[in-house]
Formats: C-alpha cells, sequence, structure tokens
C-alpha cells in the first residue's frame, strides 16, 4: 500500500474583512464549512507513531478526530473530543496549537502542519449547532465534596473531570459570571461570550454548582471551605491577574490602565456598550499598549473597536521574540495597529489636569539572552523620543493576587508568591489542598492551565478513593 501523502499547505479558515472587523466586536475568524473542514482533514497522513498527542496538554486522540472528520463522522469526532476536552470551542479558537500539538504533527516536518485547532473548533461549532452535547456521567455519586476556587480553564477542568467521576463539585467564582480569563481577559472578537456561556451550561449539565461573587479568602477562607462547609478537598485556579506596572514617572497619571482592567471593562463589564450599560468606556484617541503577548494584542485591537484613531503596539524586542500568536499579530497589523519594535517607554508625560498627553521612549538594542532564552533589550543612548498618547496600557505580565495566602498561613508559596504544588499532581503541601493553572506557574496559555486540571483531578480522585485519617 503506498504511503499516504497531504496536502503540502492547509487549508485557509475565512475571515471578516480587515476594515470592517476593525471597528466592531464581531468574531474575526469565521471557521470552517463543513467542505473546508473535510479538505483539510484529508491532509493528515495518518503517521502511526501520532506525536501530536504528546503535544497535547489535555492527552485528546488527535488523529481519531481528524480521521473521522475527513470521513464525515462529525458526530464521532466530537465525541472524540469530548472524552478529554471539556472546552472545545474555547480551545479551537484560542490555544496556541501552533506551539503544542501542530508543532509535533509529522507533516509539518517538510509542509504545513494540519490545522488541528481549526478543525477541533468546526467539531464543536458543528456539535452545537446540532444541539449535541456531552454531559454523560458514567460513575455512580461517591458522596465525597469538592470545592474549586476559581472558573477559569484549569478550574472548569478539574470540575468537569471530578463530576463525571460522581463527586459533588461547588465552583466558587469572585466576579459576578464564571470563566475567568476566557470571560474578562479575552475579547469578544477573538473568543464570544456566548461560547464560553455555552461550554459552562455544558459543565452545570454534569451537575457542577457554580457560585458567583464569592471571594474565597473573604466570604469563606480555605480552611473553612473544610471546617464550616465540609468539603474533602480544595483546588485553587485563581490564576495570576495582579498586574504590574514598570517603575517608571508619570504611571499614576490619568489615563495609565493594566490591561486586566482595560479588557475586564470591556469585555465582562461590556464598556464598549456604554451608555447602555454603565461601566464607562475608556475611549482613547491615541493608545499604547505597551507589551507584545497575546494580552497586549488583544488591548491594542480592542482600543481601535473603542474608535482610537490611532493604536499603537510598544515592544521593547524585535518581532521575532515577540511572544503572541502569528495569527494574532497579523490580524493587528491588518487591522491597522502600528507596531513600534525595540522601544520601551521611559516616562509618561501629564497635562495640567494630570491626563496622559506623552510618552517618552527610548531604543533599544539586543544583547545576549537573557533568563528566558531571549535576547536581552539594552537601551541605546541618546534614542529617547515622544510619542503623543491619550491613553496607555501596560499589558507587561501579571502577578498572584495575595488574599489567598495571606488567609492561609500553612499554604506554601514561593518568592513570587505563586502556589508550590506537584507538577503532575498539583497537590500542595497542606493536606487536601491542590493547585493548578497560572496560581503555580504565572501566566500560561488555557491548555496549559486545562492540562494541570486534568492532572489535578486525578490526584484528587485518587486521594478522595483512600480512606481519611481518623479525625479528619
Amino acid at each position: 500500500m503506498a504511503k499516504k501523502i497531504g496536502k503540502k499547505t492547509r487549508t485557509p479558515m475565512p475571515c471578516e474583512d480587515a476594515a470592517t472587523r476593525r471597528r466592531t466586536f464581531g468574531e474575526v475568524a469565521l471557521g470552517y464549512p463543513v467542505d473546508l473542514a473535510v479538505e483539510e482533514a484529508v491532509r493528515c497522513i495518518e503517521c502511526k507513531n501520532q506525536p501530536c498527542i504528546d503535544g497535547c496538554p489535555v492527552e485528546v486522540d488527535i488523529p481519531r478526530f481528524v480521521q473521522q472528520v475527513a470521513v464525515r463522522d462529525f458526530e464521532g469526532a466530537f465525541r472524540t473530543l469530548s472524552e478529554k476536552n471539556v472546552l472545545p470551542a474555547i480551545c479551537g479558537r484560542v490555544c496556541p496549537q501552533e506551539e503544542q500539538c501542530e508543532a509535533k504533527c509529522t507533516l509539518g516536518v517538510r509542509f504545513e502542519p494540519v490545522a488541528i485547532g481549526r478543525l477541533e473548533r468546526f467539531v464543536a461549532d458543528w456539535a452545537a449547532s446540532t444541539g449535541l452535547t456531552n454531559t454523560s456521567n458514567g460513575h455512580p455519586p461517591t458522596g465525597r465534596k469538592v470545592a474549586v476556587v476559581g472558573s477559569g480553564p484549569s478550574g472548569l477542568t478539574v470540575a468537569a473531570d471530578l463530576a463525571r467521576l460522581g463527586h459533588e463539585v461547588t465552583v466558587f467564582e469572585a466576579l459576578h459570571k464564571p470563566g475567568g480569563v476566557l470571560m474578562y481577559g479575552i475579547p469578544e472578537f477573538r473568543l464570544p461570550k456566548a461560547i464560553v456561556e455555552r461550554e459552562i451550561g455544558a459543565l452545570e449539565a454534569l451537575g457542577v454548582e457554580i457560585k458567583v461573587n464569592h471571594v474565597i479568602g473573604r466570604t469563606f477562607t480555605i480552611d473553612e471551605l473544610f471546617v464550616e462547609l465540609g468539603f474533602d478537598a480544595v483546588f485553587i485556579g485563581t490564576g495570576a491577574g495582579l498586574p504590574h506596572f514598570p517603575n517608571i514617572p508619570g504611571i499614576n497619571l490619568i489615563g495609565v490602565y493594566s490591561a486586566n482592567e482595560y479588557l475586564t471593562r470591556s469585555n465582562l463589564m461590556k464598556a464598549y456598550r456604554f451608555p447602555e450599560v454603565d461601566t464607562p468606556v475608556v475611549r482613547g484617541r491615541r493608545v499604547a499598549v505597551i507589551g507584545g503577548g497575546n494580552t497586549a494584542m488583544d488591548a491594542v485591537r480592542t482600543a481601535l473597536r473603542l474608535g482610537a484613531e490611532r493604536a499603537y503596539l510598544v515592544y521593547r524586542r524585535s518581532r521575532s521574540e515577540m511572544p503572541a500568536r502569528k495569527e494574532e499579530i497579523e490580524h493587528a497589523e491588518e487591522e491597522g495597529v502600528g507596531i513600534v519594535l525595540l522601544t520601551a517607554p521611559v516616562e509618561i508625560i501629564g497635562d495640567e489636569r494630570r491626563r496622559v498627553k506623552q510618552m517618552r521612549c527610548i531604543r533599544m538594542e539586543l544583547g545576549e539572552p537573557d533568563a528566558s532564552g531571549r535576547r536581552r533589550p539594552l537601551p541605546k543612548p541618546g534614542s529617547e523620543f515622544l510619542l503623543d498618547v491619550d491613553t496607555v496600557v501596560f499589558a507587561v505580565g501579571q502577578g498572584a493576587n495575595p488574599l489567598i495566602r495571606s488567609t492561609t498561613p500553612d499554604l506554601h508559596t514561593n518568592q513570587w508568591g505563586y502556589i508550590v504544588a506537584d507538577p503532575e499532581t498539583g497537590a500542595t503541601e497542606k493536606r487536601g489542598v491542590f493547585a493548578g493553572g497560572d496560581i503555580v506557574t504565572g501566566g500560561a496559555t488555557v491548555i496549559s492551565a486545562m492540562g494541570a486540571g486534568r492532572r489535578a483531578a486525578r490526584a484528587i480522585d485518587q486521594y478522595l478513593s483512600s480512606p481519611l485519617p481518623d479525625g479528619y
């Protein structure tokens, strides 16, 4: 039998026209129709070693679901996906498959890899359009109760897995809507909120209870979850949402925001619909976003949609070091974002009312690699210049909120405030407490947080299956 040879280039996915989308919050990538999905799926060469599975943090049987798409067995493909991934429509949109499963695709060694993420999105959207869900729960109730703190990707994953194993799961969310970063951090044009709500609805159909407006560390402490509410185990998946700001003059001027606040106002509080909703919108005329990751891209593209005449992305390294997804960078440039590379802010200048009017910047050059493996940016003396802006948004990383660690003294954290947990099990040094996602690793991807949730769910189930000590 002749060896199958896949088509060299991947099937393009339709997108909204750049001139139209730059002023609307409608979804940019439109997804594959049926024929294009099948055309892309048949590119898979069905290699024997299946390295793409090793690249998936939640262990989806990628070759099987892709082949099911190729033969138009879309229901079977959805069942395969749902065995491992509780958020397929979300992952298909926002996960960096190019760095994970697609990076290991055998076809990609010589040609373009199979568009696994686009096929995942297609399958999830097809299932939603036909009313197909995966709410099967094959295990009888165990009588054990698990509290999940945080309803982001890791929390939702651990909740779904434990519910399917028969445990009673309650998710505690600090904000007024569940979803964590999926709701407040990723804009509507990249991840529609209706999709997040739909996938959370499937989780609730499994029997998971979600309690919003519950700030663990204030409403209840971790110890009170055990002692007063009777939970047998606790998983902490609160993410890393404490914003970082550089130590430069002018950081407290009116018009300076963290990306966290800027995006939360727009996404979760729907500031883009002001005055229909009562969250004041941040409508900068000339906006500078500092950073080069996906959060920075989300913020600068949001600025355009909120009416900015000029939207700049200011990044201290070169384009090749930029951590944002290639697709997001390309979309931003198509929409008119000005990308200012090898540049860093050194001062924000205000007017007589203490409102931002300019940002003083300095040109950078790349030196030797730093701890991240990327070349360290070094300032070029005498290269300072002014950029006329009225809004500055910093997307230069986030840290761990200190609330839980300050109210749980026997929970071990590291020097940066992240919870210390076993990377394979999520177990902390505090008995019955597990943790995963960004609160352990620092800022990472949706799918890596989900992988941490999956590993923790296995460990929690094993922990709950073991006899508890007397008096516990």
